[in-house]
């Protein structure tokens, strides 16, 4: 049996229906499911998505017209397919425990009949099932159940941002929140990586999965993850997470932690970043500060490291919007030679990258590769930069 590597993103929202109606509010506008498919399979070059906002009833009834016209085709081991790109259809909604913060989770079904069974039982939980995100007013324990009923894979969000989350703002531990045994793997979100998180000794469990959390068009894939199946079906998914037959993770594709908006922990008066978790700005004394993922992990998580041995490598990924004075302009001449952003950052000779965009914007690929960037850290909601090339050594 042979397997093929196939790159995932697992996490991407709708911002509208094609006739305008309102999914993710703080989306944009023409992130619609049809546009979200062009630009993963024709652009990104992603083998696998994760819309996770096909709960939807009016993004449904737009997923079963383009079934029924042969746009989009139903894999009989579960996802829809469109081009070379196949659409696992899910969920992302609010839970929140008796005595917990509030905490994101992502719920993932084979198919178009089962998510729409899902939405029809959940809706009366929610106060309006066609917006994203929306909070779950029910048992934690019964959602769990329901998402295996359907035959559905369960996945706590990002879990470390420090605004509806795991650990950012729910409980030290994730087992006060979830059965281990109902959940089929973690996402580390945008400020996190395999190493920062193996240092809570409950995820050694799980499979990591990273992701764009996408909510425009330029974010998806920003990060994603590469899975050895044998094709790029639900139930190969589900292999690949639960580490089965062979199938599994093979490699996480994540910004730097540093590059992320919340790494770490931030006054958002003076806009200092702090040297460790305090309630009370160092600086000038507001109690307006947003605590950091590196700064929260190590209040919770061990001093060191300990990765089990399932664990993939992490390899940091500089999406090409990072990259210092590459536009618009010069994205699509680099596309329209190498096909895909994959190919640019991934496969594509350096010395093409200069002929076709310039020395410069080749040489922070380059270095990209070899993670040898240097990089201002972000937190407080400001993402991290990439220091400019005459600054680097």
């Amino acid at each position: 049996m042979m397997l093929e590597s196939v790159f995932a993103d697992l996490h991407i929202h709708i911002g509208r229906t094609e006739s305008g109606l309102p999914v993710k509010i703080t989306a944009a506008r023409n992130l619609t499911f049809d546009a979200i498919l062009q630009e993963a399979a024709r652009r990104k070059g992603i083998q696998m998505i994760g819309i996770i906002d096909a709960h939807s009833p009016p993004v449904q009834e737009e997923i079963a017209r383009g079934l029924d016209a042969g746009r989009y085709e139903a894999l009989s081991e579960g996802g829809i397919r469109f081009e070379g790109t196949t659409v696992i259809m899910g969920m992302e909604l609010e839970v929140k425990g008796t005595d917990t913060g509030p905490a994101h989770v992502l719920a993932y079904f084979p198919d178009l009949e089962r998510m729409q069974a899902f939405s029809t039982w959940i809706s009366r939980y929610m106060k309006n099932i066609q917006l994203s995100t929306q909070r779950y007013h029910g048992e934690i324990r019964e959602l769990e159940d329901r998402v295996e009923a359907y035959g559905g894979l369960l996945i706590p969000a990002h879990v470390f941002t420090p605004f509806k989350s795991v650990y950012g703002s729910a409980v030290d531990r994730m087992a006060d929140l979830f059965r281990s045994e109902k959940l089929a793997a973690v996402e580390l979100g945008l400020s996190a990586d395999s190493s920062m998180a193996d240092r809570i000794p409950e995820l050694a469990l799980f499979s990591f999965v990273s992701n764009s959390d996408a909510h425009s068009l330029p974010k998806i894939a920003r990060e994603y993850n590469e899975i050895q199946v044998q094709s790029a079906t639900f139930a190969e998914l589900r292999k690949a997470l639960l580490r089965q037959d062979g199938r599994r993770v093979a490699a996480n594709y994540g910004l730097h932690p540093k590059l992320g908006k919340y790494y770490r922990t931030r006054c958002l008066n003076c806009d200092e970043l702090l040297p460790s978790l305090k309630p009370r700005c160092l600086y000038c004394g507001s109690t307006k500060v947003v605590r950091g993922v590196s700064d929260r992990i190590g209040d919770i998580g061990q001093s060191e490291t300990e990765s089990p041995s399932h664990r993939p490598p992490y390899v940091y990924q500089v999406p090409l919007e990072f990259i210092p004075k590459l536009g618009p302009k010069t994205l699509a001449k680099l596309l329209n030679r190498f096909g895909t952003e994959m190919e640019v950052l991934h496969r594509a000779p350096i010395a093409e990258i200069a002929d076709t965009a310039g020395e410069a914007i080749a040489r922070h690929i380059e270095l990209a590769r070899e993670r040898r960037l240097e990089i201002e850290e972000g937190g407080g909601g400001t993402y991290g930069k990439v220091k400019q090339m005459d600054r680097l050594q």
